[in-house]
Parts: C-alpha cells; structure tokens; sequence
C-alpha cells in the first residue's frame, strides 16, 4: 500500500512545474532540469490520479454488491467491474512503486570498464581477451563508442588488463551488474587430456565520473613520471612519458603508460582515478543506505563470483539470479547480452520493492 500522501505529492509537484515552465521565470540553468523532471511525472501522472479514485470507485461497487434491492444483473457487471478494477489498482500500485524508488543518478552516465586476468594463467588472459571482445560486440551492436584508455597484453593473444571507457545512451545502468568474477570452465588448446580447467577474470564497471562529479585539489596529487616498459620489462620509449598519480587522502593508484605524450598520459590517468573516487564516494552512501537489506542482488564487489562460462555445456549461468542460459555462443557473440542484464534490472527492481514495502 502507497501512502495517499505521496501519490498527492506527485500530481502536486506536476502542476507546481507546469506553472513554473511557462511563466518564463525559469533561468536557463535550471529549465533543462525542470524540463526533466516535468517529462518524467507526466509518464506516471495518469497512474497517481487513477491511484486516488480507486477507493472510492471500489466502495461505491462493494455498496451495489452489498445492497440487497440491487438486482442481479447489476451485482453481476459489478462485480466483473470490481474484479477488474483490482487487477488494475495492482499494476497501477507496482508502476507507482517503480517510479518512487530512489533513483540512481549515475544510471544516465558513461561507463569504465576494467578487465583484468585472475586465476588460471595463460587461460586466464585468454579469457580476459574473450570477455572483452565480447564486450566490444555489444558496443558495436549498440553503436555505442567504445575507446581503449590502457592495455596490457599477454601472450597468444591474451589480456593481463584493459581499461576502456564507452559512452552513448544510459551506458552505466546497462553494464552495471557485470562487476565481479567471471569464472570459465573449457578445455585449453593446450591441453592433451581433453580435461576441463576452470580460470577467471574480474571485471570492474565504474560510472564515468565528470568534473563537477568529483573536485580534485593538485595538492592532494603526487605525480611520478617513468619510461614506459614493454612485455619483460624492456623500455619502449626514451623519454619519461609514463605517469603514475597516486591520490593521497584515499590512497588510489593510477599508472598509464599507453600514450607517447606524458600530458595525454596524465588527462587518462586523472579520468580512471576520478571515476574510481567517484565510485568510492557512491559505495559509502550505498552501504550506508543498504546496511539493513537481507536481500540484494550482487554486492557489486569485484570478488564476488557473479557468472560462470561453461563452454563444454554451451551453457552461461548468472549466479545472482539462478538463471542459465544455452546459449553461450550467442552470449559471447553479443547477441543475448539484453536477456541477462534484463533479468538482473527486473530483480534488483523487485527486491527494492520489497524493501519498500518493509
């Protein structure tokens, strides 16, 4: 049961911006906001108003119901009205719900996604390398812009690490929930027995911070400048145009090595370091918000197990929400991509329903 007031609220708060943004007293600054919010009440605002008029409608059909002069043939479309009026009031109360659950603004941003090679080896940056290509096909499918900002290579065509950023429509919601372990479970090309080895790669998704997100003071910044080094540790550049910045008040440690200009270097350094004091900031706000639910999908924690490969069975498994899928090669294609971060949104929506509700 929503409380009447907070349906009230919503139609109130309609009308107060329908006011606002046309009596021209609105700044540019904020009119983009308003605009905003006004666009999103008008999608629910239908729903609050027949939210309010369900009580009485449901009253004045139980009194036909209860009067014993009615004649039957009007109980009867009564109580197809009544019944149907409920299955309505139902949906309408879980779209109300839906809508006033706490938003999380860094939903509508620009994503970072880091990779890196876990347990397993060889195997492991191979499948470091799967995961990501993986990753690039549902950029490309989605045309969103997906740019390397660091990578190291490992042999055959593995990846120890890869850092990218991509950018388009609400990338961070759609990639959120793929922080974790990723675990894999083939048989290796160089493997004789033909048995199974299981291998992993952790896969970290931050919100892109931007400059009004996070404010970093120079001072708080210690910058070291080295060559940068190739596989072995051989030096591939003769100048000092390696740049490791080290956030002091949180301890955070960036090295980018990939560009040939030190300035460059340093502008996708700060980018990485200040997604991840951003995401640092969100956590604790976060954690202090859901230090009472029992339930939650995912911690977002970089060692939580979150999804199994299973090539020899075709099969991928999110472990979060028990669901597999047989469909591995259309996963790794990413044809099926939508189906799994579908299923994982429609459930962390549930369980914050529940919450509500409490």
């Amino acid at each position: 049961m929503i409380p009447i007031e907070k349906v009230k609220e919503i139609i109130s708060r309609h009308e107060f911006l329908e006011k606002q943004l046309s009596s021209n007293e609105v700044d540019k600054k904020n009119f983009a906001k308003l605009s905003k919010e006004y666009s999103d009440l008008n999608e629910i605002l239908i729903n609050a108003k027949q939210y309010l008029s369900f009580d009485k409608t449901e009253k004045d059909l139980v009194k036909i119901l209860d009067d014993n002069k009615t004649e039957t043939e009007m109980k009867d479309l009564a109580r197809i009205e009544l019944n149907e009026l409920i299955k309505n009031k139902s949906s309408n109360e879980k779209k109300l719900k839906i809508f006033l659950l706490p938003k999380d603004d860094a939903d509508k941003k620009n994503a970072i996604i880091e990779i890196r090679a876990g347990t397993g080896g060889l195997e492991a940056s191979l499948f470091a390398a799967d995961l990501f290509k993986m990753y690039e096909k549902v950029s490309a499918k989605k045309k969103w812009l997906l740019e390397i900002i660091s990578i190291s290579k490992s042999d055959a065509g593995g990846l120890k690490e890869v850092i990218a950023s991509i950018k388009g429509f609400n990338i961070y919601s759609s990639l959120k929930f793929e922080s974790g372990v990723h675990r894999v479970q083939r048989v290796p090309e160089t493997e004789t027995q033909g048995r199974v080895h299981t291998s992993a790669a952790t896969v970290a998704v931050l919100p892109e911070a931007e400059d009004i997100d996070v404010k970093i003071d120079e001072k708080d910044l210690r910058i070291d400048v080295f060559r940068s080094s190739g596989p072995g540790g051989q030096s591939v550049n003769t100048t000092d145009s390696a740049v490791r910045i080290t956030h002091i008040p949180t301890g955070l440690v960036v090295s980018q090595q990939d560009e040939k200009s030190q300035i460059r270097n340093k502008e996708k350094g700060l980018k990485i370091l200040r997604s991840r004091i951003y995401e640092l900031e969100r956590k604790k706000i976060e954690d202090a918000r859901s230090r009472d639910r029992k339930n939650k999908i995912g911690t977002g924690d970089r060692s939580e197990r979150i999804r199994t490969y299973n090539f020899p069975q075709g099969r991928v498994t999110d472990h979060r929400i028990n669901l597999t899928l047989h469909k591995l090669e259309d996963f790794m294609e990413g044809e099926i991509f939508d189906e799994i971060v579908e299923s994982l949104s429609l459930h962390a929506q549930e369980e914050e329903l529940k919450n509500l509700e409490k």
